[in-house]
């Protein structure tokens, strides 16, 4: 729990970062198919296509203080080492959504 902790606390400063104003979380848990469903939504700036189509390579960035981007990478690591994935939606000036299923 405490990774999946992290790894929210890392997309929600992503979007603090991205200019959001308004950063939702939402954790589900199903007990039935003992799983979570973790949603993270912020109306920041979004991501370009392009930009988009990379941000799960952890060689890929923004930041300018270094050159990987671990964070969303890790993070849909440890929803595949639990059966799950990750999903990413970003519209430009509109924000982005990051969920593990």
């Amino acid at each position: 729990m405490q990774d999946l902790s992290l790894h929210i606390l890392d997309v929600a400063e992503n979007g603090i970062a991205a200019e959001a104003t308004l950063i939702q979380i939402t954790v589900e848990e199903d007990r039935r198919l003992t799983s979570l469903t973790i949603v993270i939504e912020d109306n920041g700036r979004g991501m370009e296509p392009k930009l988009l189509a990379k941000a799960l390579d952890p060689f890929v960035t923004t930041r300018t203080t270094r050159r990987v981007g671990l964070g969303l990478s890790l993070f849909q690591q440890s929803a595949r080492m639990a059966g799950g994935d990750l999903s990413i939606d970003s519209t430009p000036g509109v924000g982005t959504k990051v969920w593990r299923l």
